[in-house]
């Protein structure tokens, strides 16, 4: 008999595929149909939409050709001014279906000040409702206004994570912060970067602490249940894989479903390291 697979509620649309992204890089003839792959097997329902970069437009879309069309995220770094040309050439290429836009913050001015330039350039040129924003916060100061802002707005609030340097790793605390501002705004987030595994640990090789996926995950658990910052921060800098998977096991659906309301997905470049720690955790059966 073959084994039945299956993927909690808990789970369901995490895994954005960001393949092409640092620190993976993945080439654009490999990244198409390795996405498609991952659509098709078992473990489909964990994977979420393909980001795409406003300089890769082009070559995905060529890459994509004229299969199911391929529901992509574009992902802006540089903030609102690039916005308009690149929806307009994502709208060329009829193998790119457009499902979201995460706008990154511009340099000008205060955080909420960039996020509001956010705000209202996902106003202007989202194409259609079903078209969702998510918008980037500058780290810095000023975070309690920043999300003040995003809470004003119908998008939801972005947060890098980590990088390929040891200042781009928010501490336990600073994470924490987000986390419950946005809880107590009923804001929903997305994460990026740097969440390589499902609980935190320590890359041997270049010494970066990283945050796990499910340290965040049940962070935001706790945080929409009413938990302030500092137990947020404590689930944050938790490395017991096997107690943050227990906790994760216990929780009831509407639990897991207002985990995930909050905490909608993280990008990844690697569809498989989050399948096999979350197979190793027992938390996919």
């Amino acid at each position: 008999m073959r084994p039945i697979h299956t993927v909690p509620l808990l789970l369901a649309g995490l895994c954005d595929d960001a393949a092409l992204f640092p620190p993976g890089n993945a080439p654009v003839a490999d990244a198409v149909p390795a996405h498609r792959a991952h659509r098709r097997a078992w473990y489909a329902p964990l994977v979420g939409p393909f980001l795409l970069g406003a300089d890769r437009i082009a070559e995905v879309g060529a890459a994509a050709g004229e299969e199911e069309p391929l529901d992509v995220v574009l992902v802006i770094r540089s903030g609102p001014a690039a916005l308009p040309a690149a929806v307009a050439e994502l709208a060329k290429w009829p193998g790119l279906r457009l499902v979201g836009v995460e706008l990154g913050p511009d340099q000008d001015g205060t955080p909420a000040e960039a996020a509001a330039r956010g705000c209202a350039a996902l106003d202007r040129e989202l194409p259609g409702q079903h078209v969702s924003g998510a918008v980037e916060l500058r780290r810095g100061g000023g975070l309690e206004l920043t999300l003040d802002v995003i809470a004003a707005s119908p998008y939801r609030a972005k947060y890098r994570t980590g990088g390929l340097a040891s200042q781009d790793f928010p501490d336990a605390v600073e994470l924490a912060a987000f986390v419950t501002g946005c809880a107590s705004r009923e804001v929903a987030f997305k994460c990026t970067a740097g969440l390589h595994h499902a609980v935190r640990h320590t890359d041997p090789a270049t010494g970066f602490t990283h945050h796990g996926f499910l340290n965040i995950l049940l962070a935001a658990h706790f945080a929409v249940q009413g938990a302030d910052a500092g137990a947020v921060a404590e689930v944050l800098g938790d490395h017991g894989s096997e107690g943050l998977a227990a906790v994760a096991a216990e929780l009831t659906p509407a639990q897991a479903g207002a985990a995930r309301k909050a905490f909608t997905a993280y990008g990844t470049c690697s569809i498989l390291e989050p399948l096999e720690d979350l197979s190793a955790l027992g938390l996919l059966a």
